[in-house]
């Protein structure tokens, strides 16, 4: 069978059902480990760990394992993605070496801050970079970008304060929680209303503009 007949799988070629399942299921599982492990301490090496540390790192190579067959079976990766997974595994180490459930925690905030500095650099410049990562998915004029890229910046920067209050105030089980549903579903809503809201500014399929 020749490659060029279409018959035989290649990268690329992936479910949008496994590729949710794949960006998705990492959270929910480290959700699922934190519920059964946050009431239990561990020893290891003779240093005692919280369930929530314990979950922290049993979350990286589910993360990595995730992101390896969605790379095998898409073959992409976006800059997002990436940078989450290198975050992931920076702040779970040191929280794992230091036994110190903040560093990963602060993950999160980071994670906000450099996609609010991104777009924030990207508007400086008179730029959408949000646009150039979305373009293909999203087809929209160049105003309709620029509008949508200045509102998420913005919310971008008020979920990295917002995090840095939460997990600084409220308690692990709270914060995980926010984590793991709160914030995704805040992000989700946010772009349905301006996908919504910035219909005027589609460019629809036969359009020349």
């Amino acid at each position: 069978m020749t490659q060029g007949d279409g018959s035989e799988e290649r990268p690329g070629k992936i479910s949008p059902v496994l590729k949710q399942v794949l960006e998705l299921g990492p959270p929910l599982l480290f959700f699922v480990l934190y519920i059964w492990l946050r009431d239990e301490s561990y020893v290891f090496a003779g240093t005692e760990y919280s369930g929530f540390i314990v979950a922290t790192v049993a979350f990286i190579p589910i993360l990595l394992l995730a992101m390896a067959l969605l790379w095998r079976l898409s073959g992409t990766l976006s800059r997002m993605q990436i940078l989450t997974a290198v975050l992931v595994v920076v702040f779970g180490g040191l929280t794992a070496w230091l036994n110190d459930e903040r560093f990963f925690k602060m993950k999160t905030t980071i994670v906000f801050g450099l996609m609010a500095l991104l777009l924030g650099i990207g508007l400086l410049r008179g730029q959408s970079w949000l646009a150039y990562v979305m373009a293909e998915a999203l087809p929209m004029r160049r105003e309709g970008w620029m509008i949508l890229t200045r509102r998420l910046c913005l919310v971008f920067a008020l979920l990295a304060v917002g995090n840095e209050v939460l997990w600084r105030s409220v308690s692990t089980d709270l914060w995980v929680k926010v984590e793991t549903f709160g914030f995704p579903l805040i992000l989700f809503v946010f772009l349905w209303w301006q996908i919504m809201a910035l219909q005027p500014y589609m460019i629809e399929s036969g359009d020349d503009t």
